[in-house]
């Protein structure tokens, strides 16, 4: 790091434009804000550029150095790609890169698409049709060629590095690239054909369709290797168009690409803060960061560029021999300390990072409102169950069961006693009567309770549920929808 601190300028708020690209922010100091996609005031010395990179085609970029560059000093280079519809500035304003390098020192580049403001992007054989003709907006996405080599703006792309390797001191061994959306989509393109010049890549939004990355075998579609990898992904974010498959299996389809890519075949480290849901997997070849965020909608979230940067590609080398290193990045990829996830229909469960026995398969309760409502019900909440004997043994607790198991004390290790019996939605906790969420389940000869109830009411600890997994920690957690699709198949 430079000993710099990143800083954002006061912009001028400009909620009353809707427009998908405001011109009115280039160039300006206004901003816009909204659920995943919030500007900056147009950087300063953010450069304007044009020429013939490729093919006899002018294409546009702007490239950005910050104050502190030493042409006597190699810095890292990293290339921003746009969404569609959008441009070089847009991605420019859109993130926070131009914050990061004015930090650390590094060259960002952000090129333009030069035709529609489309990247040209691979389109499976069977989607050739569906995918160039007209939108409802009567526009055409641009119609790949067969051989990427013949891609222009993969040459394009291509060119640009090379460019800036000429007219910068850029190290070779720290070039990355990130893009949002339609930009995601191009550097899964680029990372999949041509990676081997880059040291790591990452994307927002706009997972590729699984039979681009697969062939009919289910094998990966692969030219240029293993490479340190970031995915993020947005809980409120759509399928791509004409995915035939929900949003979540396309989601996890791209994570496996990556996985059997980099040879990964461990269990991440997990960790959730806020809305941030992450997954570390350290691999045989390259590492991946996965992260999904609670309650985005599709884009980029305004961090991610510096999320990227301080978790990933601030340690990430590659060698002249194509080796992928990681030197430790500037925030060090950890699990949390303390978790532990169940999830409705697992006979498993995530305890502290590692894969334990449930003791039974936890299934999820309903407290019901019934009398007074002439046989209907209203379902007034829904817990995930687990057997006390797991709350026991996670929790350093001794159980004693009694009547087949229809009566338990649970005694803490600080002392405090909880007595329950079958059907009660109350217990006794250190010999007063406490109401539960829900009543205790008689099942296999044992009692099962809420476990939410009991993190959250008797050790006052957090917790998070979505899709039936329920997420325990020791601090502000919010599961996130792609999050408990991924402890839910570990848990499996």
């Amino acid at each position: 790091m430079t000993g710099k601190s990143a800083f954002i300028r006061p912009g001028i708020p400009d909620d009353d434009n809707r427009d998908y690209l405001p011109n009115s922010l280039k160039n300006s100091s206004i901003v816009v804000n909204e659920n995943g996609n919030n500007s900056q005031p147009f950087p300063p010395r953010l450069a304007e550029c044009s020429g013939e990179i490729a093919d006899g085609v002018v294409d546009h970029w702007y490239l950005y150095a910050p104050e502190s560059y030493d042409p006597t000093v190699p810095v890292p280079l990293v290339v921003s790609l746009h969404g569609g519809m959008m441009t070089g500035w847009a991605q420019a304003v859109y993130t926070s890169w131009t914050n990061v390098a004015d930090r650390e020192g590094f060259i960002v580049a952000f090129p333009s698409a030069g035709t529609r403001n489309f990247w040209t992007v691979d389109v499976a054989a069977e989607d050739v049709e569906a995918f160039t003709r007209p939108d409802a907006e009567g526009m055409y996405l641009n119609t790949p060629p067969a051989n990427p080599k013949d891609n222009h703006d993969l040459r394009f792309i291509l060119g640009l590095i090379e460019q800036c390797c000429q007219e910068y001191s850029i190290d070779r061994s720290r070039v990355f690239m990130q893009g949002m959306s339609m930009g995601n989509l191009m550097t899964s393109q680029f990372a999949r054909y041509f990676g081997d010049v880059l040291a790591g890549a990452a994307g927002s939004g706009g997972p590729a369709k699984p039979n681009l990355l697969f062939d009919a075998d289910g094998r990966p579609l692969n030219r240029a290797g293993p490479l340190a990898i970031w995915q993020s992904r947005l809980d409120l974010d759509g399928p791509p168009k004409d995915a035939g498959m929900p949003v979540q299996e396309v989601v996890r389809r791209n994570r496996e690409y990556w996985l059997a890519v980099n040879g990964i075949t461990e269990p991440p480290a997990i960790s959730i803060r806020g809305d941030d849901n992450f997954a570390f997997y350290r691999g045989g070849h390259a590492d991946l960061v996965f992260r999904d965020v609670r309650n985005r909608d599709h884009g980029q979230t305004f961090d991610d560029a510096e999320l990227v940067w301080d978790y990933l590609f601030s340690g990430v080398r590659r060698h002249e021999n194509g080796f992928i290193q990681d030197t430790g990045p500037s925030c060090p990829r950890r699990g949390d300390r303390f978790a532990v996830a169940v999830a409705n229909g697992c006979r498993r469960a995530w305890v502290c990072g590692g894969v334990v026995d449930l003791g039974g398969e936890a299934f999820t309760w309903r407290k019901l409102k019934y009398h007074g409502l002439g046989g209907d019900a209203l379902v007034r909440g829904e817990y995930v169950y687990v057997p006390l004997s797991f709350i026991a043994s996670t929790f350093d607790a001794v159980l004693e069961e009694s009547e087949g198991g229809a009566v338990a004390v649970l005694t803490l290790s600080d002392g405090q006693s909880l007595q329950f019996a079958r059907g009660g939605i109350g217990c006794v906790r250190n010999g007063r009567v406490t109401s539960m969420l829900a009543e205790a389940v008689h099942r296999d000869g044992r009692l099962w309770i809420s476990l939410e109830w009991f993190a959250s009411y008797v050790l006052e600890l957090r917790c998070s549920t979505r899709d039936g997994v329920l997420y325990v920690t020791d601090h502000h957690a919010n599961l996130s929808t792609n999050m408990a699709v991924l402890l839910r198949d570990l848990l499996v």
